[in-house]
């Protein structure tokens, strides 16, 4: 289906689950993981989390993500860390996509937390 025959209203979270994940695959982001969080928290529904190899891979990922939902007009509600590119958090309302440096994934252990669902790539 083409982004122009999708409004915003009509994508489902699980659909921009997929949006993200796919953008996070195009640039080989590591170890991408799906977090399932709907009866965890009334913050959001879900959350994508994976890992870069550099500060400029980390945000290159970030930005994909944001030009693969920018074409369905969803920009994000917060975009947070992107100066740093050690932890990129952008905030889709039901889905929260994270990018991180390895070193802080591990040490914030957002998996470990949540709970981990949904693997796509493992390292």
């Amino acid at each position: 289906m083409d982004s122009e025959e999708q409004s915003v209203e009509e994508l489902t979270a699980d659909q921009k689950v997929e949006i993200i994940r796919g953008a996070m695959d195009e640039l080989r982001a590591e170890e991408i993981n799906v977090i399932a969080v709907t009866e965890k928290t009334q913050m959001t529904d879900f959350m994508v989390v994976c890992s870069g190899t550099s500060n400029i891979h980390i945000r290159a990922i970030a930005d994909r993500v944001l030009e693969r939902l920018k074409e369905y007009d969803i920009k994000g509600i917060r975009r947070e860390g992107y100066n740093e590119a050690r932890w990129i958090l952008m905030d889709f309302g039901d889905v929260v996509a994270h990018v991180f440096d390895p070193e802080d994934r591990k040490f914030y252990g957002l998996e470990e937390f949540w709970g981990r669902e949904k693997p796509l790539l493992t390292a």
